[in-house]
């Protein structure tokens, strides 16, 4: 198949309707938002964390710097890196963006379960399978947007594109 249809495929199946306007309302109910993803989704997170800061005032954190990653990282080992980036960062009404193209990833899994843990609200966008670990699990997740497709670059386009939409 022509990579490019992947692409067009994807996004004609990706029905972001409805979980689009669960994040729509979210975002406008919050000025703090960190955003988390791994590899090219960090690369998008990074990317918009811009766009929001510029064009829609909000106080955005990523966890992109390479000596907090590094430190976190070996403090506290890979797994853990992200929940204690949350733990340190997040304030009084923060929302939380976690971004995992296939949901398996155990720092993305433990930052959720943080998440529920301590009531921070949050959403999460995931793909390849249906039934991946971080969307089962994000049952108090205020969105859950999975796109059908098993392709790192599609998913991480069709991410953008959705937290795209509100700028």
């Amino acid at each position: 198949m022509n990579p490019f249809l992947e692409y067009i495929e994807a996004l004609q199946g990706a029905h972001i309707e409805e979980e689009f306007q669960k994040f729509c309302k979210a975002f406008s109910s919050y000025v703090r938002i960190i955003i988390l993803g791994n590899g090219g989704s960090n690369s998008v997170a990074s990317h918009i964390s811009q766009d929001y800061m510029k064009f829609c005032g909000k106080k955005v954190s990523i966890l992109s710097d390479p000596s907090m990653l590094t430190m976190l990282t070996n403090d506290f080992g890979y797994d853990s890196a992200y929940q204690k980036f949350l733990e340190y960062y997040v304030e009084k009404d923060t929302l939380v963006i976690i971004m995992s193209s296939g949901g398996e990833s155990k720092n993305m899994l433990n930052a959720q379960k943080w998440c529920d843990e301590n009531e921070v609200p949050y959403g999460v966008l995931t793909g390849f399978k249906p039934n991946n670990s971080l969307r089962i699990k994000s049952s108090k997740a205020l969105w859950n947007y999975y796109i059908d497709s098993i392709e790192y670059g599609v998913v991480e386009c069709i991410h953008q594109i959705f937290l795209h939409g509100v700028v």
